[in-house]
């Protein structure tokens, strides 16, 4: 076992006029103390059960539910969604709503992932009979050994737990983080199985970084030539107000007869020509102040 982080010696209350402060030094001290216990769960992780794990993962024909409650819940349902995001068939399933209808969603084609580090959660426990009513195969993943919920279901992954980082050995704080760390491994791992491509994935995420720069064309964004802030350089600045704030581009094309571009206008020249020239600017042509630089 580990040693225990040092206690936080924080000030008295600020009613009494004193600041709360953490020191660097014990917030360091919780970085190494947390990076232990992290070490730990690598350094016993069976991976033959991770590896059984990911391969009934890999060949499930329906969908992968997870569900778990508080501090695990919200774990298995960030992991669910990994595994959307790779187009792969999962979902959260809510352990109480469950019980009042929900369950309908699973078939004896799914799996149910039940995350809970006691593996004596009440609320999964009762959910467990209803679920093999269904005929899902069932896998708890805990990290108290012996406890109810892996005698109970198909599979039992257990997750190796030093101890909380918490003082007091209670916050779900490092049970939690290697329920993270694990669950999106085993998503990567799915994901190399399955021979994803950057494209598949961008497919996903059509509106990331990503997305963008694989699944949209050029001629997806282009704007066609109705659509530009076109004018001529004969035009008067105060008659292409319209067309310069309507096309949303920000400035206004000037071409020549031939639609060959010799320069722009944008909205920071009329604010400039605007507190140059004054009312003069009734009369004044697109081309007299257009920028021709660069063009």
């Amino acid at each position: 076992m580990g040693s225990l982080p040092p206690s936080l010696d924080l000030p008295a209350d600020p009613k009494h006029g004193q600041q709360r402060q953490i020191d660097e030094s014990t917030l360091l001290n919780l970085f190494k103390a947390q990076q232990n216990h992290l070490n730990y769960f690598f350094r016993h992780l069976d991976l033959s059960q991770a590896l059984s794990f990911s391969q009934t993962l890999l060949n499930t024909t329906g969908t992968i539910f997870f569900s778990g409650v508080g501090k695990s819940g919200f774990v298995a349902n960030k992991i669910s969604q990994t595994l959307v995001s790779l187009g792969i068939r999962a979902s959260f399933l809510n352990p109480v709503d469950a019980l009042h209808g929900d369950i309908g969603a699973l078939s004896s084609l799914d799996v149910l992932v039940l995350f809970s580090k006691s593996g004596n959660t009440d609320e999964l426990l009762r959910l467990v009979p209803c679920a093999r009513a269904k005929g899902a195969y069932l896998v708890s993943v805990t990290s108290v050994e012996g406890n109810s919920l892996a005698s109970v279901c198909d599979m039992n992954v257990h997750l190796p737990l030093e101890r909380e980082l918490c003082p007091f050995d209670l916050a779900p704080v490092t049970s939690t983080a290697i329920q993270m760390v694990f669950g999106d491994t085993v998503a990567i791992a799915l994901m190399g199985a399955r021979n994803l491509t950057k494209e598949e994935y961008a497919t996903n995420h059509p509106a990331g970084r990503i997305g963008k720069s694989l699944i949209f064309k050029v001629k997806d964004v282009m704007k066609k030539q109705n659509e530009l802030p076109v004018c001529r350089e004969g035009d008067l600045i105060m008659d292409q107000l319209v067309e310069l704030t309507s096309k949303g581009c920000g400035c206004l094309l000037v071409v020549d007869p031939d639609h060959h571009l010799i320069g722009t206008f944008t909205d920071g020249d009329l604010r400039r020509t605007l507190k140059a020239s004054g009312e003069a600017i009734f009369k004044l042509t697109v081309g007299e102040m257009c920028n021709r630089k660069n063009v």
